[in-house]
C-alpha cells in the first residue's frame, strides 16, 4: 500500500522501542501501529504513527491490517504462557488474508534462545537450546515466521536481542533494594543493547535485512551480570550489591529472575556491520561515561 507518496510500515508492539523507530521511520514513511489500548491513540500520533485498534490475542480485531503494509516490524512479545507463540500465528494468518501485499518482515527475538553456554562463545551459527518456556516461545515464533516468509516470498530478517538498557532502563531499583548479584567465579555474562542503538539498528533492517537472515544486535560487550550492576552503581553513588553463591542466591530470588541469572552466554556481533548502522554506545561503560559526564 503507498499513500501520500510514502510507502507503508506496519509496526506489531509499538512500545518504548517501536515508539523510537516510528518517530525514526515516519520520516519517510507512512507509519501504522497497531494497540490494543485507545489509550495511546494519543501517543502514537505524537511520533507521528497512524494507530491502528486491534488485539493479537483476538484474532477477529485484526482483519484491518490485512493489506496494509508492505513492511512488517513485529516487536510484540508471545503470550505469558505454553511453549508455542499463538499471537504470531495470528499475526501470520492475518497477513496472509486479502492478496498479501507484505515483502518485508523484522521479526525482533532474543539472545535467550541459546539457552545456557557457560559462558562460551555463541553466534548466529550456534543452534538454539532454549530452556525456559519464554525462550522456547520465542524459537516457535522464529520457525514459525521462517516457514511462513518462504512459502509468501518474504524477505524475513530475524534480529536477536539481549538486555536493553538506557538511562531509564538501569538496574536502579535492583540496586536500590540490594539485591545480591552472584560471586565473581559463579556470576553468568550479560549482553547488551542501548535502546537507541537498537531502534537505529531496527531501521537498518527496513533498507539492509538480508532475506532469511538471523542477526545478533548486541554491542559485543563481555560484562559479567554483577560487574555491570557495580558500574551502574558507581556511577550513580550507590552502594554496590552484595554477592553471594548460586545455591543461596536461588532460595531468595524469584524464579524469573534466577533463570536470567543461571544463563551465561557471551553473544558475538560479526553480522551486525551489514545493517550499515554503526553503534553510538559499543558499551555500558561508554554510555555510563556520558552519564557521569552529565550529572
Amino acid at each position: 500500500m503507498q499513500s501520500f507518496g510514502k510507502p507503508s510500515i506496519l509496526i506489531i508492539g509499538c512500545g518504548d522501542i517501536g515508539l523510537r523507530v516510528a518517530r525514526q521511520l515516519s520520516r519517510s514513511h507512512r507509519v501504522f501501529a497497531l494497540t490494543s489500548s485507545q489509550n495511546r491513540f494519543q501517543e502514537l500520533r505524537e511520533v507521528g504513527a497512524t494507530p491502528i485498534y486491534g488485539d493479537l490475542d483476538k484474532p477477529e480485531s485484526l482483519w484491518r491490517l490485512s493489506g496494509l503494509a508492505q513492511t512488517v516490524i513485529h516487536l510484540a512479545p508471545p503470550q505469558n504462557q505454553g511453549n508455542r507463540d499463538c499471537r504470531t500465528r495470528n499475526l501470520m494468518r492475518i497477513l496472509s488474508q486479502g492478496g498479501s501485499v507484505v515483502r518485508r518482515l523484522i521479526y525482533i527475538s532474543t539472545t535467550g534462545v541459546y539457552g545456557d553456554h557457560r559462558g562460551a562463545r555463541v553466534s548466529e551459527a550456534t543452534p538454539v537450546s532454549p530452556q525456559s518456556d519464554r525462550a522456547k516461545r520465542r524459537v516457535d515464533a522464529e520457525q514459525a515466521l521462517r516457514w511462513w516468509a518462504l512459502s509468501h516470498d518474504v524477505v524475513l530478517t530475524i534480529l536477536r536481542v539481549p538486555g536493553i538498557y538506557a538511562a531509564d532502563r538501569l538496574p536502579i531499583e535492583r540496586l536500590q533494594s540490594q539485591t545480591p548479584a552472584l560471586i565473581h567465579e559463579e556470576d553468568a555474562y550479560s549482553n547488551h543493547i542501548h535502546s537507541d542503538d537498537l531502534a537505529r539498528l531496527i531501521c537498518g533492517a527496513v533498507y539492509h535485512g538480508k532475506p532469511q537472515r538471523i542477526i545478533n544486535t548486541c554491542d559485543g560487550g563481555e560484562t559479567k551480570m554483577g560487574d555491570y550492576f557495580d558500574e551502574v552503581a558507581d556511577v550513580f553513588g550507590m552502594n554496590r550489591p552484595p554477592r553471594m553463591p548460586a545455591s543461596e542466591l536461588q532460595k531468595i530470588v524469584s524464579p524469573m529472575l534466577w533463570s536470567f541469572m543461571r544463563e551465561s552466554r557471551r553473544v558475538t556481533n560479526t553480522r551486525l556491520h551489514e545493517l550499515k548502522t554503526p553503534l553510538r554506545y559499543p558499551s555500558v561503560a561508554h554510555f555510563l561515561k556520558t552519564i557521569s559526564k552529565n550529572p
